[in-house]
């Protein structure tokens, strides 16, 4: 029904690109299990909210267009920290168990 109206309101083309637009807000998973990293007390990290990184975890700025932002992770201790890989954990930027269930 949405697609209907949305269609009769303006050209095919820009049909399609409204939907390439909304594709683009939202992450991709980057990978269906958490990524390992040693982390060092007092430095900040900025990991990869959109999935679209080719540094993984961490942000190379391939979210500029999304509508995503990275998020900045301070190690408050030198440890080993599992981030995020599918990008719908609920304890952003660190994995939750989430990509079970992705």
């Amino acid at each position: 029904m949405y697609r209907r109206q949305i269609a009769g309101l303006v050209p095919p083309a820009c049909v399609h690109e409204f939907r390439e637009q909304d594709a683009m807000s939202e992450p991709v998973v980057a990978r269906k299990s958490p990524f390992k990293v040693d982390v060092e007390q007092g430095k900040a990290y900025f990991w990869c909210a959109c999935g679209r990184s080719a540094s993984q975890p961490f942000c190379d700025g391939s979210h500029k267009g999304t509508g995503l932002a990275p998020v900045r992770y301070m190690a408050e201790a030198s440890k080993t920290v599992f981030f995020c890989g599918c990008k719908a954990s609920a304890k952003k930027p660190l994995c939750d168990g989430t990509h079970n269930r992705v």
